[in-house]
């Protein structure tokens, strides 16, 4: 496995320089700045990626504002008491993608969001407060605890919101397999654990956050 700066430079080399590769990654939010969120931004976030599944991405954007208002803010309380009434209203609610499994994912990620605010005061706090050396516990987390979170959707929800993260896009599942990390798109948690370990080790040569080790990664391939 290389180096964390032998895959920069390859990185570097393809896009034409540092600037081209690095400028314009975001830096993660910290654990007090993630916690100060909403449970409505965090509810927000999740349904507009539980919406876009299978979606065009500009769908869900042109949709957004509708989405927001036929979902009352997306708060948090009101969503978590929806009645049979409501969720049926919003099956015939042109505002928003009207598909049952995903309007009842939304609901049912109320409630879990909800749970965790009685638990620790905050669900940003119980994300922020999560170890970047086991984010792929809290990815299993998202799957297990929420509706509709796993594959790569979970993982979107937690690089928009600010959290530090990598996702296993094409292209950094190629670096991954080019560097013999894993051999294919990770599934198990065997080869989930190993992608961990490479993400720690660059990360500890590196000093950079999770993030932008997926973001150069990807840019090494794409």
């Amino acid at each position: 496995m290389r180096s964390y700066d032998d895959i920069l430079m390859i990185a570097v080399e393809r896009k034409g320089g540092f600037g081209l590769v690095l400028d314009g990654i975001e830096a993660p939010k910290t654990a007090d700045e993630l916690a100060a969120l909403s449970g409505a931004d965090w509810l927000r976030r999740m349904s507009f990626g539980i919406m876009a599944t299978g979606m065009s991405t500009k769908v869900i954007q042109a949709k957004a504002q509708e989405m927001t208002e036929a979902f009352h803010g997306f708060d948090v309380n009101r969503i978590a008491h929806m009645s049979e009434d409501w969720f049926h209203e919003l099956l015939g609610d042109r505002r928003i993608i009207r598909s049952a499994p995903k309007v009842r994912a939304i609901h049912e990620n109320a409630i879990f969001i909800q749970q965790v605010e009685a638990e620790v005061g905050s669900f940003g706090r119980k994300i922020g407060d999560w170890p970047n050396d086991d984010y792929i516990g809290l990815l299993a987390w998202l799957k297990s605890q929420g509706s509709r979170l796993g594959g790569n959707t979970g993982a979107y929800v937690l690089r928009n919101m600010g959290k530090e993260s990598f996702i296993l896009t094409r292209d950094v599942v190629a670096r991954l397999v080019a560097e013999g990390v894993i051999d294919k798109a990770p599934t198990s948690k065997s080869a989930m654990r190993a992608v961990q370990d490479a993400f720690n080790t660059w990360q500890d040569q590196s000093g950079q956050s999770l993030t932008t080790i997926s973001r150069v990664l990807a840019q090494s391939v794409g």
